[in-house]
C-alpha cells in the first residue's frame, strides 16, 4: 500500500471527505502520510470551490492513534512535518470537521484541535501522551486545548497522562457533539449542508471572524 493509498480523498460537490486510511495499525501516521495530508490541506486551502472538509479515520476502532512509534524520533531535513500539517490544517478557510470514529490519541488530537468541530461517537477516547513518550506538543494545541477545557483539564492530559472517555470530552467542552456510530457521516454531512450551499467568499469571512475571537 502507497501512501496515497494511506490518506484518501473523496469529493462530493462542494465537500471533501479526508480519511486516515491504515486501520490495521491505529491509523497511526508516518512522516509521509503527514507530509501527504500537508498537502491535501494546502491545496483544499486553494480550492475556490470547496466549502466544507471532514476528517476522518478508516475502520471502526479508532479515530487516529497519533505517529506512528516506530518513526516517532525519526530525523528528517527540513521543516517537522507535524508542524507543517498542522499549519496547512488550520489555514484552511472553510468549515473543517473531525469525525471521530474512536479512540483519538495523541497526534490524532492534533487534527481533531485542528477542525472547527469534532463530532465523536460513544466509544471514543482521548489522551495526549506526549510525557510518556517524551514529545512536546505544538503550543497550538496546548493553547487550543486549554481554551476548551481550561487549565487544570489540559493538565490531566498533559501532564497527568488522563485517558477520557466520549462522556468525559463532551462534558469537558472538548468535542462538540457525539452521536451514534451510524450516524456520524449523516450528522457531519448536515452540519456541513449550509456551508456547502453558502458564497465562499461570505463563509471565508465569517471563518476569519471566528479565527480573530478568543476561546
Amino acid at each position: 500500500m502507497t501512501e496515497t493509498d494511506l490518506i484518501q480523498t473523496s469529493r462530493d460537490g462542494a465537500l471533501l471527505t479526508v480519511t486516515i486510511n491504515r486501520p490495521a495499525k491505529a491509523n497511526s501516521l508516518t512522516p509521509e502520510m503527514l507530509i501527504s495530508l500537508r498537502d491535501i490541506f494546502r491545496s483544499a486551502a486553494r480550492d475556490d470551490e470547496l466549502r466544507a472538509l471532514v476528517l476522518t479515520g478508516a475502520g471502526d476502532r479508532v479515530f487516529c492513534a497519533g505517529a506512528d512509534l516506530n518513526t516517532l524520533f525519526d530525523q528528517t531535513d527540513g521543516p517537522d512535518p507535524w508542524d507543517e500539517m498542522a499549519r496547512a490544517l488550520h489555514a484552511i478557510p472553510v468549515l473543517t470537521i473531525a469525525a471521530i470514529n474512536g479512540p483519538c490519541m495523541g497526534g490524532g488530537l492534533t487534527l481533531a484541535l485542528g477542525a472547527d468541530m469534532r463530532i465523536c461517537v460513544p466509544d471514543a477516547r482521548f489522551a495526549y501522551p506526549v510525557l510518556k513518550n517524551k514529545v512536546l506538543p505544538g503550543q497550538y494545541d496546548v493553547d487550543r486545548l486549554q481554551a476548551l477545557i481550561g487549565a487544570g483539564r489540559s493538565a490531566a492530559l498533559l501532564l497527568g497522562g488522563d485517558s477520557i472517555t466520549a462522556d468525559d470530552a463532551i462534558a469537558w467542552g472538548l468535542t462538540d457533539r457525539m452521536v451514534a456510530r451510524e450516524a456520524l457521516d449523516q450528522c457531519c454531512r448536515d452540519l456541513c449542508a449550509t456551508a456547502c450551499a453558502a458564497d465562499g467568499a461570505h463563509l471565508k469571512t465569517l471563518k476569519s471572524m471566528l479565527a480573530r475571537i478568543p476561546s
